[in-house]
């Protein structure tokens, strides 16, 4: 009886050991999604900012310029 409780309890702290790690993976995840999240607005706020640049009859213009032009290995 006494080795079943030893195998129980051993069974049991291996347990609690591997949902401590399962817990910590979980909160480095969580912030590795949170840093990418604040990433993805930075550059949609740079991407709204620089689209702000451009004048709207230049976007097509400068649009058919690159369409039509060679390409620098002819």
């Amino acid at each position: 009886m006494a080795d079943t409780e030893s195998r129980t309890e051993q069974r049991l702290s291996e347990l609690e050991i591997k949902t401590s790690y399962a817990e910590d993976l979980l909160d480095q995840l969580n912030m590795t999604i949170y840093r990418q999240q604040q990433q993805i607005d930075d550059l949609r706020a740079v991407v709204v900012e620089l689209r702000k640049q451009l004048p709207a009859a230049g976007q097509q213009g400068a649009a058919q310029g690159v369409v039509d032009e060679r390409p620098p290995h002819y």
